[in-house]
């Protein structure tokens, strides 16, 4: 195994040069096939586990979907204020910021990006919720693609640039990513779903950050600061390909069926990753008030 991690490592950094040796020796960051055979994994459970369940009875998972939802919301309460921390003590620049140019923020900012790579495997359980409640229509290309781009994504990310201009997008994701998982983690106690009114706004607030990191980054080709460029070409075309599929989300959701829609308090409906607004315990929706 040893061996085939070098041949593997050998082609990758051949195709994307040589990696920052800050992160040499972090948890999983050394070799890439961890996080594909996660990736590999997570796609085999999203394909067979609707099978499985089929001819059986739903999960309620309320039990564990409360802790779960805490407990992201407080990583990411943490990842966001660990990042805005590394910005403000390194003075990043919001035009542009190099990977060696930030002093010792340059190295709290890595420590906190790690915990953020870390949480995109943690997030597997949204989908995985999604097939022991039986609420399949939910688990949409949307999901499923952001999902496990996410991780993959990060990964390189860590090797090649893990601090400097890579910050932004996932200090915004962990802003959004606190107000999301505190609405998952409240809407699991139905005495709460009644006072639940900002879902809308969460994936209001994800468009806005797609469009926020685009332009950002976009500052940094416009006026480079030696950044790597092609990391920027990337991050410009994936958010693309993350607006055009949560515009569509939008507009299927809060466009459409506006007038006949019921509520949707499952965990993963409103994280930027799904469709459907459907789950086994519904409340009927009710229309916001104009004041």
């Amino acid at each position: 195994m040893e061996g085939f991690n070098q041949r593997v490592n050998t082609y990758i950094d051949s195709w994307m040069g040589p990696r920052d040796l800050r992160v040499r020796g972090w948890l999983l960051l050394d070799n890439y096939i961890p996080t594909f055979a996660f990736t590999v994994m997570y796609l085999l459970i999203v394909w067979m586990g609707p099978k499985y369940m089929k001819n059986r009875q739903p999960y309620s998972c309320r039990a564990l979907l409360v802790p779960y939802n805490l407990g992201l919301t407080l990583l990411s309460l943490y990842m966001f204020y660990e990042l805005v921390m590394s910005v403000y003590q390194g003075g990043y620049n919001f035009f542009c910021q190099n990977t060696h140019s930030g002093g010792e923020a340059d190295n709290r900012m890595m420590n906190v990006l790690w915990w953020y790579y870390f949480s995109k495997l943690i997030e597997f359980m949204d989908t995985f919720f999604f097939i022991l409640r039986k609420n399949f229509h939910q688990i949409t290309f949307l999901h499923v693609y952001h999902h496990a781009t996410m991780l993959n994504i990060w990964w390189f990310v860590m090797n090649w640039v893990p601090c400097g201009h890579s910050y932004f997008g996932a200090t915004f994701n962990s802003f959004i990513h606190v107000l999301m998982y505190s609405y998952y983690g409240l809407s699991a106690v139905p005495a709460m779903r009644p006072y639940l009114w900002w879902k809308k706004y969460i994936t209001q607030g994800q468009l806005v950050q797609f469009v926020l990191t685009m332009f950002q980054t976009s500052c940094a080709v416009v006026w480079p600061c030696g950044f790597p460029m092609g990391w920027l070409y990337f991050q410009i075309t994936y958010m693309i390909t993350l607006i055009l599929l949560f515009t569509n989300f939008y507009i299927k959701t809060y466009k459409r069926h506006a007038g006949s829609r019921k509520t949707d308090y499952s965990n993963g409906s409103v994280n930027g990753h799904t469709n459907g607004v459907t789950s086994n315990e519904k409340v009927k929706y009710r229309k916001p008030r104009s004041d």
